[in-house]
């Protein structure tokens, strides 16, 4: 007899949406090579470090820069297919998971330092660098990135779960560490939040 366990009711519940043909080769003629539907890359983006699984999704494209970001997350939205961005692949909690079937975006080339801002303790990454490799770069700065989460996670990957770690007592979390973001939306509009500065007049404070 197969009783539930006492995790049953963690499980994701899969319901898998239509990938269209007409998405994938879409998505084939804008990033060729940097667009793969191999099973084992598949199955790569379609798992993390955690227990829970779902089948993987029906495309993994790898972006080199935001504009690569923004194209792939429009055709997904004209065909209505949802899109899972992936980083590290170091999250314990399915955020990798394809539920719903759709594509992955792999972040992990866009992984520079884009500027660093040594008197103002800012510097301004893309999201595939993880901690370890952005502490690496500005380790003769005098700065330091604090927030550990114990994996070696992806900097957007930590900034859209939140993370926080054994230093966030004295350091905070990435809420108190992030100033800014350029974002992709779900329809593709690449928005810029926030800026620079600690604080300023712009903003509901």
């Amino acid at each position: 007899m197969n009783a539930p366990t006492a995790t049953a009711h963690l499980m994701p519940e899969i319901h898998l949406r239509d990938v269209p043909q007409a998405l994938i080769e879409a998505l084939q003629n804008r990033f060729g090579a940097q667009c793969s539907t191999a099973q084992a890359v598949r199955e790569q983006h379609g798992r993390d470090e955690g227990s829970l699984q779902a089948p993987p999704p029906s495309a993994v494209v790898f972006a080199q820069n935001t504009q690569d970001v923004a194209d792939a997350v429009k055709l997904a939205s004209q065909y209505e297919v949802p899109v899972i961005p992936y980083g590290a692949g170091s999250s314990l909690e399915g955020h990798l998971l394809a539920v719903q079937g759709g594509i992955s975006i792999d972040v992990s080339r866009m992984n520079q330092v884009l500027s660093v801002n040594a008197e103002d303790l800012t510097v301004t990454v893309q999201p595939g660098i993880t901690r370890k490799q952005l502490n690496d770069a500005i380790k003769d700065t005098g700065l330091f990135f604090p927030i550990d989460p114990g994996a070696d996670a992806s900097i957007g990957g930590m900034s859209a779960t939140r993370a926080s770690g054994t230093n966030a007592v004295r350091y905070g979390t990435m809420r108190e560490n992030v100033l800014a973001l350029e974002v992709v939306t779900a329809s593709g509009e690449v928005i810029r939040t926030g800026t620079r500065a600690k604080k300023s007049s712009a903003g509901y404070d």
